[in-house]
């Protein structure tokens, strides 16, 4: 694309007071709306996991949400209807199908709550492997009031705009065609940032106003190529592709073969092992899960104030002095909230135990629900230990490594990431929502 008639045309268009820039972009109200949306988008969550949401968009919390979004002036007119409850086809299928409303609802967890490109990119290509009827990238409108810095707005204008400015062949209604249509806008707007913003809904701006048509562009514009646009789009569908694989490679994994790892991998670094009790005659491999494991646990721990509790911590290392070195919480499908509650009840029910270290161990993408649980008022006191999340892949990846060459919590150490809790500076006070704020609300 040639940079200079392009920097000329978007000079133009910030001048023009017809024109998105002035409309919409600069509109007072606009960045009001965030926080609005953000907070309709917990209450969403929120009542999906309640099993309240029910079974029709009108009257629903999805529909407020989606109404305040196509009040946000040109770019998201009509933005609530591809939401909109079509009876004789049975779309979008969020409805009356329980389990991809909880597809839905886990998509918009993971994304409200996460902070990287990465995890919503992953949340994005799990909710695709749901093929979810009727729900595509439409879903993207969403997303940008959550990652405004990241996630650019979808619509038809938007993609005709794009199409007119590179030559590209994006179409409506598959994921691909949007996330290589965001990195050519990624491109666009880095290229031009003094021009634009940090925040994307400019450049989609422009790009929609280009797609209504406002400005005709000069015959030099069509100087992309069908070639390039076919190249960004394998590479999505590439990196897709080895995303999924990923997920499904998780997927294959039981709790099971997970906790056999996690026993497997202490005893070759030294340390005792405890499974836990309702799962220690469990069949792995040709024996059972607590094979070569401790058949109790030492009296200070058993006999703990939460004794009875501690003992059902998936695994516990103990080192020689019979206290925990270390204790895995393995979160496969089932909920984050009640491995961190067995957690808390280790780190305060003995004396010490908040100096443990503490592993949430989770498939890759559960990432952000394992931040999620995080803003609950009764993880306050999380931020004192020693909580860490281990990705079932580095675990895959590593274990064998660290059983080898490695010593002590060294290499877990290595491959796990410490969880803090949401400060309360970036929580959002609504009552029954979670507080998983963003630090991307333009400003």
């Amino acid at each position: 694309m040639d940079e200079i008639w392009i920097g000329d045309l978007i000079r133009h268009w910030r001048d023009d007071e017809g024109g998105t820039y002035r409309n919409w972009f600069l509109w007072e109200e606009r960045i009001k709306n965030f926080r609005s949306i953000r907070r309709g988008l917990q209450e969403v969550i929120t009542e999906i996991k309640a099993d309240t949401f029910g079974n029709a968009y009108r009257g629903s919390s999805l529909e407020t949400v989606l109404d305040s979004i196509a009040e946000q002036r040109q770019v998201f007119k009509g933005a609530n209807h591809a939401f909109m409850w079509k009876p004789k086809l049975r779309i979008p299928d969020i409805y009356e199908s329980r389990p991809n409303q909880i597809a839905f609802g886990r998509f918009l967890d993971t994304c409200l709550c996460c902070d990287t490109e990465e995890h919503v990119l992953d949340a994005i290509r799990t909710l695709e492997q749901v093929a979810i009827k009727g729900l595509g990238p439409a879903a993207a409108n969403l997303l940008y009031f959550l990652h405004p810095t990241i996630m650019p707005p979808f619509n038809t204008a938007i993609v005709r705009g794009y199409n007119a400015l590179t030559n590209a062949g994006v179409k409506l209604g598959r994921w691909d065609q949007y996330l290589g249509m965001r990195k050519g806008i990624l491109t666009l707007n880095s290229q031009h940032r003094s021009l634009l913003s940090n925040d994307l809904g400019a450049a989609a701006a422009f790009l929609f106003d280009l797609g209504t048509e406002r400005y005709p562009l000069p015959p030099q514009a069509m100087n992309g190529s069908l070639d390039a646009w076919k190249a960004i789009l394998e590479q999505v569908r590439a990196e897709s592709a080895a995303a999924t694989t990923t997920i499904a490679h998780d997927a294959d994994h039981t709790h099971t073969e997970i906790q056999g790892w996690l026993r497997d991998l202490g005893m070759a670094l030294g340390y005792s092992v405890w499974i836990a009790s309702n799962d220690s005659s469990r069949s792995y491999r040709n024996g059972r899960l607590s094979d070569g494991c401790l058949v109790q646990l030492p009296d200070n721990i058993a006999y703990a104030m939460q004794g009875d509790t501690i003992k059902l911590i998936d695994v516990l290392w103990i080192d020689t002095q019979g206290h925990v070195a270390a204790a895995f919480e393995v979160e496969h499908t089932t909920s984050i909230y009640s491995g961190i509650l067995r957690m808390l009840d280790l780190a305060l029910g003995i004396e010490g135990g908040a100096a443990h270290h503490l592993f949430l161990v989770a498939p890759d993408n559960r990432q952000g629900e394992v931040r999620t649980q995080f803003g609950r008022p009764a993880f306050s006191r999380v931020s004192e230990l020693n909580l860490r999340y281990l990705p079932y892949s580095e675990l895959r990846n590593h274990r064998e490594s660290i059983a080898r060459f490695g010593e002590g919590l060294k290499g877990l150490l290595a491959i796990s990431r410490p969880i803090t809790s949401v400060s309360s500076s970036t929580k959002i006070p609504s009552a029954g929502m979670h507080g998983c704020g963003s630090s991307e609300v333009p400003t």
